[in-house]
């Protein structure tokens, strides 16, 4: 299976920085990088997640 503009991401919890998420992104549709509300098992609670490198 081909996805040629699709990366892979990895998404950190802006309170305790730690990498709690894997995903997939089209840079095409999404230059910039995503922020999202997910759940950070170590602050159990919900955080802003945000894209980092």
């Amino acid at each position: 299976m081909a996805n040629g503009s699709r990366v892979r991401i990895t998404l950190s919890c802006s309170e305790c920085k730690q990498r709690n998420y894997n995903t997939t992104t089209n840079k095409k549709n999404d230059p910039d990088r995503i922020e999202m509300m997910k759940y950070c098992k170590f602050c159990q609670k919900q955080t802003l997640h945000k894209e980092t490198k």
